[in-house]
């Protein structure tokens, strides 16, 4: 159909890496290591929780802020894991997933003018995300190959404008994860202003080496200022249900809801019932997920040995980065073309992770795989 229109576009050549390499997988037949998400099943004891939830009526609209079953599930687990006291009630709204969390927190929270301090390389929604709700995000470089934080720098780029801070830990798509002594710089840094923290936790449960996960949620003066999102679908191999949470003060709550009630309204209410008997009935899945994605790691890198690619082990996550330094002198976004097409595996380039293009010479590889579909890719990687 052509349309007379001319429109002027909000977000101009903003097609995700994502899915132009999950694309450029599929039109070649690559082994897909690129898009980040399980290629195994949730818990069947899990989805049929869903058909009795449906069975039993569950079909209609859910409460705005989500099932309270479900709220204080979620509640129970937060207290458990990071000694946090959260009201179901005020404090914790169900989300259409993390990214949609992502969002309704920017337009709930920026406002014209406002900046937003992110850290690169950087998960490709908050940029659009920010732009879109007429904030300005500010950049702050992380580096290869342990990508840790430059505290010095951070502070450098705080000034009277800085409305919020987003952080991600475990972090996409480097695989690092903040450190207790980052949180307590993150703390001293914020002490006494009125900057927001936008918490994406969604790798919560998928830390590894006995590293533990570094919620703001453990540290109340953080807490205090902060809105925390997490995801079910990382925890539960189920991304494709977009289920999550997030988690706030009643104060940044009320105003997240406030959005929230007019972009979605409610979510899907036979999964929230599902979600919230199983979280209650089954907290070993999320307590021994990080053996069990520290096992895939481990695998994916066995079968690497002897190849010409290099690495620093991921500590967080579901991706694991692999240097090419030794194999090409290629731009990432080059390389990862030639190794879809030519060789048929699909990774994902870092440098659209970074607005100004920057170069780490490493790709990003998901290994929420089965055993089989990790060693296929890794024969191909080793013969390269």
């Amino acid at each position: 159909m052509h349309s007379p229109y001319t429109l002027r576009s909000k977000l101009p050549h903003s097609i995700s890496i994502f899915a132009r390499m999950t694309a450029l997988a599929n039109e070649v037949g690559a082994v897909n290591l690129a898009q980040g998400f399980p290629d195994f099943p949730p818990p069947q004891q899990l989805v049929n929780l869903v058909a009795k939830a449906m069975r039993s009526g569950h079909n209609q609209y859910a409460p705005m802020a989500g099932v309270p079953e479900l709220r204080a599930a979620i509640a129970h687990k937060t207290k458990a894991l990071y000694n946090a006291e959260v009201n179901p009630d005020t404090e914790i709204t169900i989300s259409a997933g993390a990214t949609y969390g992502l969002f309704a927190a920017f337009q709930a929270l920026l406002h014209e003018g406002d900046e937003v301090l992110i850290f690169e390389p950087a998960y490709d929604s908050y940029i659009p995300g920010i732009q879109l709700a007429g904030a300005e995000p500010v950049f702050i470089a992380l580096h290869a190959p342990d990508y840790r934080i430059d505290w010095e720098g951070v502070k450098k780029k705080i000034n009277s404008r800085t409305r919020a801070i987003v952080l991600n830990t475990p972090h996409n798509p480097s695989g690092s994860c903040w450190k207790k002594t980052d949180m307590q710089q993150l703390e001293k840094l914020v002490e006494g202003s009125d900057i927001l923290i936008i918490s994406d936790e969604v790798y919560e449960h998928i830390t590894f080496g006995g590293v533990r996960h570094e919620s703001v949620l453990r540290y109340p003066k953080l807490a205090a200022r902060s809105i925390v999102i997490s995801s079910f679908g990382k925890t539960y191999h189920n991304t494709g249900w977009k289920m999550g949470y997030v988690i706030a003060p009643e104060g940044i709550t009320r105003e997240f809801r406030n959005v929230h009630q007019y972009l979605l309204f409610s979510v899907n209410t036979p999964m929230q019932y599902a979600l919230a008997e199983f979280l209650t009935a089954e907290p070993q899945h999320y307590l021994e997920l990080p053996a069990f994605y520290e096992k895939k790691r481990d695998t994916f890198l066995k079968l690497l040995t002897g190849s010409r690619f290099t690495w620093q082990p991921a500590t967080g996550t579901y991706f694991q980065l692999l240097d090419y330094s030794a194999i090409s002198d290629k731009d990432d976004m080059s390389f990862a073309t030639q190794l879809a097409t030519e060789y048929k595996v699909a990774a994902i380039p870092l440098s659209p992770f970074y607005r100004n293009g920057q170069e780490d010479r490493v790709l990003r590889f998901c290994f929420a795989k089965s055993d089989t579909i990790l060693k296929k890719a890794a024969d191909i990687l080793c013969k390269i």
